[in-house]
C-alpha cells in the first residue's frame, strides 16, 4: 500500500515532453501546498471529516438541485454513505463541483461540471443495476460483493 505522500507524488502530472522536472525542494524550500488525498485513502478522524463535509454538500446542493424522483429505473439510497462505490463516486464529483465552480473557475467551468461529471456520475449511481440496486424509497439494503478467488 502506497503511503499519502506517495500517493499525491503519483497523482501529480509528469511535466510535458522535453521539459525537465520541477527541483525537488525537500525540507529546505517552502511546502508544496496539500492536497487533500482520495476518501478511500482515508482513516479516522480524516475519513469521518471528509465524509461529513461530503454529506453537508450532497444534502444541500446535490440532491436538492439535481436528484431527480426516485423510481424502479432511477433508484436513490437516502442512507448513500452506506455505498462505497457511492462514497467514491460523490466524492469525485464533489472535488470537481468546487475546481470547477469555484472563484478561480473560468467562465465554461460550470458548463463542463455539467456534461463532464454530473451527468456520468449520476447515471452510474442512479442505474437500475448501480450500486442502489436493491434499495428503496426509505429501506438501504447492503450490495452483495462479488466472490473473488484467491491469487
Amino acid at each position: 500500500m502506497l503511503s499519502t505522500q506517495e500517493q499525491q507524488r503519483a497523482a501529480e502530472p509528469a511535466p510535458p515532453a522535453g521539459q525537465p522536472a520541477p527541483p525537488d525542494t525537500g525540507a529546505s524550500g517552502p511546502p508544496a501546498p496539500r492536497k487533500p488525498p482520495f476518501i478511500l485513502y482515508l482513516e479516522g478522524d480524516e475519513y469521518a471529516e471528509a465524509l461529513r463535509m461530503l454529506t453537508m454538500w450532497v444534502r444541500h446542493l446535490l440532491v436538492p438541485v439535481y436528484a431527480r424522483e426516485v423510481s424502479s429505473t432511477a433508484p436513490w439510497c437516502s442512507r448513500w454513505w452506506l455505498h462505497p462505490e457511492a462514497i467514491a463516486q460523490l466524492y469525485g464529483l464533489w472535488l470537481a463541483w468546487q475546481e470547477l465552480t469555484g472563484p478561480n473557475a473560468g467562465l465554461s467551468g460550470p458548463a463542463n461540471w455539467h456534461r463532464d461529471h454530473l451527468g456520468p456520475v449520476m447515471s452510474t449511481l442512479r442505474d437500475p443495476s448501480g450500486p442502489f440496486a436493491g434499495c428503496k424509497p426509505g429501506a438501504h439494503r447492503a450490495k452483495e460483493i462479488p466472490h473473488v478467488e484467491p491469487y
